[in-house]
Formats: C-alpha cells, sequence, structure tokens
C-alpha cells in the first residue's frame, strides 16, 4: 500500500508542473520600446537584463533631452523604474510574454510636473 501511495504521490505531482506555462524572467529578456504621451511625448528604450534590471533612456521631442530610466522587473512582468539619476520620477506598468507593454511615466523635472502614458514592444 505504501508503494502504491508513493507511486500515486510521484505521479500528482508531474501533473501540477507544467513549465510552459510558468512566466520567468526570460521571456522578458531583451530590447523593448515605444512611444510615451501625455502632458509631453516622445520615444523610450529599455533592455531587460538576465537578472531582471531595466536601463534604458526616454527622449523628450519637445525638449530634445534624454532621461535615464532604471530599475527592476518581477517575473510576471511588473515593471517598477525610475526616471533620472537621482530619480526625477516613475516609470511603471506591465510587460507580456506576447511582447507588448504599457502603463504610465510621471517627471517632475524641469518643473512643472509632467505624467501621462506609455506603450510599446520588444524587438
Amino acid at each position: 500500500m505504501k508503494k502504491l501511495f508513493l507511486l500515486l504521490l510521484i505521479a500528482f505531482s508531474f501533473i501540477g508542473c507544467d513549465s510552459s506555462e510558468e512566466e520567468n524572467i526570460y521571456d522578458y529578456i531583451g530590447t523593448w520600446s515605444g512611444t510615451y504621451d501625455g502632458s509631453e511625448k516622445g520615444t523610450w528604450s529599455f533592455v531587460v537584463a538576465s537578472d531582471g534590471k531595466i536601463t534604458g533612456t526616454m527622449h523628450s521631442e519637445p525638449t530634445n533631452e534624454n532621461y535615464n530610466i532604471s530599475g527592476n522587473l518581477d517575473t510576471s512582468g511588473q515593471l517598477n523604474a525610475v526616471i533620472g539619476l537621482p530619480s526625477d520620477g516613475e516609470f511603471t506598468g506591465t510587460l507580456t510574454i506576447d511582447k507588448k507593454g504599457n502603463g504610465t511615466w510621471r517627471n517632475s523635472v524641469p518643473t512643472p510636473d509632467r505624467s501621462g502614458s506609455w506603450t510599446g514592444e520588444k524587438e
């Protein structure tokens, strides 16, 4: 009876584990880019590294300035990054395994505060 129980336990443990449905950071690694708009508009681009770190830039069309983007991405695709060094704002949102992304941004330098939304995709 113990052998049958052990056999069934092992069988059921494999049934519940389908790694093709699980997301991991490797689904997001690479270069992502897109546009942003709101109280200002422009383009953005960042790279997701294998440890989930994000580095990139936002380019403002009206002011022709670049702002650094740096932060982290978790295994569910939640992006939390800051704009500027030191932090002058935030760049947050969601990336999907379907290679799409969207979210919001806010930047307080130069004043007044500017904010809006962003969309993009993985290259």
